[in-house]
């Protein structure tokens, strides 16, 4: 597959639909049961401790280098994906950079939370997108937020 594709062409290739494609087949459908027997594969069905435990194993991570790069307590963080904890959207954040999460990554695990993805017209959430983009860690990050009067992540 080219490089030149956005992730939204490399999805549709791949056979997925897009969240516009989406939105505009709930904005025509007119039985909301049809609509979700056809879309059933293209809906977020992972729990929070389920797609982390998903992505240390793509990541080929232990936890306990998540926790000490998230620079969040042990126990915490092994609570969080057992499941057993629910994180702030700060901490998923802490999290997201403790597992060298790409933006994509980071916007799934924020959705699939139930928080709000990151927003490019908000200065904070532009400077932790930069930072995931640039890939620098947590500490860097929490560096530049400080450096712009905005409030670290942890």
């Amino acid at each position: 597959m080219s490089a030149l594709l956005s992730s939204g062409d490399a999805a549709e290739a791949a056979g997925y639909k897009s969240t516009s494609e989406l939105n505009h087949e709930i904005s025509n459908a007119t039985d909301i049961e049809d609509y979700l027997s056809s879309n059933r594969r293209h809906m977020l069905t992972d729990s929070l401790s389920e797609y982390l435990q998903k992505l240390l194993s793509d990541k080929n991570l232990k936890r306990s280098d998540v926790a000490r790069a998230s620079l969040l307590d042990r126990s915490y963080l092994y609570q969080i994906f057992a499941g057993e904890k629910t994180p702030s959207r700060d901490k998923l954040l802490a999290i997201a950079f403790g597992l060298g999460l790409s933006d994509d990554e980071t916007q799934k695990l924020l959705k699939i939370a139930g928080n709000g993805t990151l927003y490019a017209r908000n200065e904070r959430d532009a400077i932790i997108l930069f930072s995931l983009r640039q890939h620098q860690t947590l500490f860097q990050t929490n560096e530049l937020l400080f450096a712009h009067n905005q409030q670290p992540l942890y």
